[in-house]
């Protein structure tokens, strides 16, 4: 991440629906030095592995590629030095302290004013966090803070395995998507059910799936 002043930093939009980068787009102007866009995760995920000198992600949780909270959380693991504010049309409370938990430097609601996004974003590079000022970040003791922790031990490559994983993939399709052997896959799986306290892939698969939907195991209260 570069050194930025807030009227002068670099900004990578991810965002599938091209009006609302285009409102984004527009937000940031005056404010951004430079702005970039990319329509899917994939898309993201490619100007960042060519260029990482950005000083700002704004992520739009819900976008071809990711689902739930993944896409932040490959984002943190791989690029621990770039804030990420996540965007989203989403405002239940929970989504919000969990975006938080999963290391978001601030979350936007979609509804939010073009002045009030900007003061946001300000804050967040001036070394803040940024949410809404209504939501309670304590929230309820559910145990999730403590399995957020544990998924952020996850590497890039692991938090990339078990998003395959959610999706049904298989070891071999797995190995062959990220260019490793199976063996490789097989020993990130393991690394995997070991960091998420789990038996088996489909209990991560369980697991993964319910922090999608904003839910969560019950051993996660004992993690």
């Amino acid at each position: 991440m570069t050194s930025a002043s807030s009227s002068n930093f670099r900004v990578l939009i991810a965002d599938d629906h091209p009006l609302f980068r285009a409102a984004l787009r527009e937000a940031m102007a005056g404010e951004a030095a430079e702005i970039s866009e990319a329509g899917s995760f994939e898309a993201a995920s490619k100007t960042l592995e060519t260029d990482s000198a950005f000083d700002l992600v704004l992520l739009d949780l819900t976008m071809p590629g990711v689902s739930g909270f993944s896409g932040l959380m490959y984002l943190r693991a791989q690029y621990p030095a770039l804030p990420v504010v996540v965007v989203s049309a989403n405002e239940d409370p929970t989504v919000i302290r969990r975006c938080m938990d999963f290391g978001a430097s601030g979350f936007i609601p979609k509804t939010l004013g073009v002045e009030e996004m900007r003061e946001a974003v300000r804050a967040v590079l001036a070394g803040e966090t940024w949410s809404p000022p209504d939501v309670d970040l304590a929230g309820p003791d559910d145990g999730s803070a403590k399995l957020a922790a544990r998924l952020g031990t996850l590497t890039p490559q692991q938090v990339r395995v078990l998003m395959m994983l959610s999706q049904g993939l298989l070891n071999k399709q797995i190995a062959y998507e990220l260019s490793v052997s199976e063996a490789t896959v097989k020993a990130h799986v393991s690394a995997i059910l070991a960091k998420l306290g789990v038996e088996s892939r489909t209990q991560a698969v369980i697991a993964a799936s319910k922090i999608e939907a904003g839910q969560w195991p019950e051993r996660a209260n004992g993690m």
